[in-house]
């Protein structure tokens, strides 16, 4: 059984639309990155904290856990804490390229050791007016996203170009889940 330790809506979506059975089981890791910890580093590690806390509490189960960040200059920004906080957040990413990075973690009683990969995605958003940042926090989305926007939202209006992976930053890199559950099968 495959167990989502996200209770994330998007992560639930983006699995289910691939077929994949699933049930979910969120973890309760707090989110804090340490003292010059890379962004990668980050997500990854907030990963694989989250599937072991999973796996703990059931320990004859695949557990899938997921960590997306956005990075903008070397800083990781996480969930916005309040609206000013998105205000910031989208102010830093106006106009601007910034990263997305989703650590994935897969963590069961047949793998050796934990599996933990990322993906990074190259965003480019276009500049926002001052409006524009008001009226889209102000309509609630941004508050509980990585970087205070969701690129298949609202904010879907903003972003220009993509490099990499849509699904990475929507919340979770599908095609590498996809590869790493069938490694963990032994089909790859």
């Amino acid at each position: 059984m495959l167990v989502l330790a996200s209770a994330s809506p998007r992560r639930q979506e983006l699995l289910r639309n691939t077929g994949i059975e699933f049930v979910v089981h969120p973890a309760d890791v707090a989110e804090v990155p340490r003292e010059r910890e890379a962004p990668r580093s980050f997500a990854e590690r907030m990963a694989r904290e989250k599937a072991l806390a999973v796996f703990v509490l059931r320990p004859n189960d695949l557990i899938l856990g997921a960590d997306t960040v956005v990075v903008v200059e070397g800083e990781i920004l996480g969930k916005p804490r309040d609206a000013a906080d998105a205000v910031r957040m989208l102010r830093l990413l106006s106009g601007r390229k910034h990263e997305v990075v989703t650590g994935v973690c897969l963590a069961g009683p047949k793998l050796r050791t934990e599996n933990t990969r990322s993906e990074t995605t190259l965003v480019v958003m276009n500049t926002l007016s001052d409006d524009d940042i008001r009226d889209y926090v102000a309509s609630g989305e941004p508050m509980d996203k990585a970087g205070g926007y969701a690129i298949q939202g609202r904010a879907s209006r903003w972003i220009s170009r993509i490099e990499g992976d849509y699904f990475n930053v929507v919340g979770l890199p599908v095609a590498l889940v996809w590869r790493m559950l069938r490694e963990a099968s032994g089909q790859a």
